[in-house]
């Protein structure tokens, strides 16, 4: 059994408590033993509803105590790099939800410490995982497409509709938080898109914040929203192939994700059902569904890829990333992205930034 501690398992509606904590309680590989919350009651609280034996308010102890083999950490970004650190003093594996760091060098000196700690180390880069996007990539590095020629993605978000926020995401609309569109959405999607069609070589971007000011749905007050909420960018990738990528905050009708890959021979496309719901409708978090077409003109065939309805959708690839994280850590595999792939998708985005910043086209 692989023992478990989970930095920010908090006993509210938080991403630990409905993805991560579910994930590990439905796997025979893991046993949750710690929780970790910044405030004694509510750990101790935390605990008592995921059946935890041990609460803490420290990081530091948590790690080091000896029913924890592994540190998950699910709090806000800012609060990662000092979580990933304890673990890594502790000589603990860690998992650390996306995005890894407040930026490039943050995410770069993370790594380099982990790797010379010899821990095991990996990051929340959940769409890797699941079995359309799986099946993609075995199609792609088959030839089945030919030769690359372009990848599309949209990816729509309801978050911030009619200007309004809730007050559990506020704290998203400042940029400073690392946990907007474009860290967020942008990471898990460009990550996604290099998993699938190879490495991103240049970028050309821009941003914008269309709704600068929200309004927190419970209180009433309003924000100043600094995180752009629209992201335009086009590039190009190793093989040759043209990225084009538009992803959008404060959509009203029928969020989704959907991400085209174009061949001289065929099409595949992967797409989550358009739904009210913004988490179901991210790529990293919605259910993907494959399709594929050869001819001008036919219609999208769908691809069969397994299919697992035994977890709700928020918990599907998260428990594949445990799985294949408990094989990983039995034959010393690499079926899970480390900080590596974690620093990799902040080099992207820091492209990303950078290009929106000045309007130059930048090298990745």
């Amino acid at each position: 059994m692989i023992k478990v501690g989970v930095i920010g398992a908090s006993a509210g509606q938080g991403w630990a408590g409905r993805s991560h904590i579910p994930a590990l309680q439905a796997l025979d590989d893991y046993e949750l033993t710690a929780v970790g919350t910044s405030r004694p009651e509510s750990a101790r609280e935390a605990a008592r509803l995921h059946g935890a034996a041990h609460a803490f308010t420290d990081a530091g102890e948590l790690a080091a105590h000896p029913d924890v083999d592994l540190v998950v950490i699910t709090v806000k970004v800012p609060a990662h790099a000092r979580l990933v650190r304890a673990a890594i003093a502790a000589g603990k594996h860690v998992l650390s939800e996306w995005p890894l760091a407040l930026g490039l060098a943050e995410a770069a000196a993370l790594r380099a410490e982990a790797e010379r700690a010899g821990i095991r180390h990996a990051i929340g880069l959940q769409a890797r995982h699941s079995p359309a996007a799986l099946r993609a990539r075995e199609l792609i590095a088959a030839g089945r497409l030919g030769r690359l020629t372009s990848v599309t993605a949209h990816v729509t978000r309801s978050k911030g509709t009619g200007a309004t926020t809730t007050a559990h995401n506020a704290y998203t609309a400042d940029r400073a938080t690392g946990a907007g569109l474009v860290e967020v959405a942008g990471g898990h999607t460009l990550d996604l898109l290099e998993f699938l069609a190879g490495e991103i070589t240049e970028v050309a971007a821009a941003t914008a914040v269309q709704h600068p000011r929200l309004t927190v749905a419970e209180t009433g007050e309003t924000i100043t929203a600094s995180a752009p909420d629209h992201l335009m960018l086009h590039g190009s990738l190793a093989s040759g192939a043209s990225l084009s990528a538009y992803l959008q905050d404060a959509k009203r009708t029928d969020p989704h994700a959907r991400l085209e890959i174009s061949g001289t021979e065929r099409e595949l496309l992967l797409t989550t059902t358009p739904r009210p719901d913004m988490l179901a409708a991210q790529i990293q978090i919605g259910e993907l569904s494959l399709f594929e077409a050869r001819a001008p003109g036919e219609p999208w065939a769908p691809v069969p890829v397994p299919a697992d309805d035994t977890l709700p959708e928020q918990v599907r690839n998260v428990a594949a990333l445990y799985r294949d994280l408990a094989a990983d850590l039995r034959d010393g595999g690499h079926r899970v992205a480390g900080f590596g792939e974690a620093e990799r998708a902040h080099r992207v985005l820091d492209a990303v930034s950078r290009s929106a910043a000045d309007g130059v086209r930048r090298k990745v």
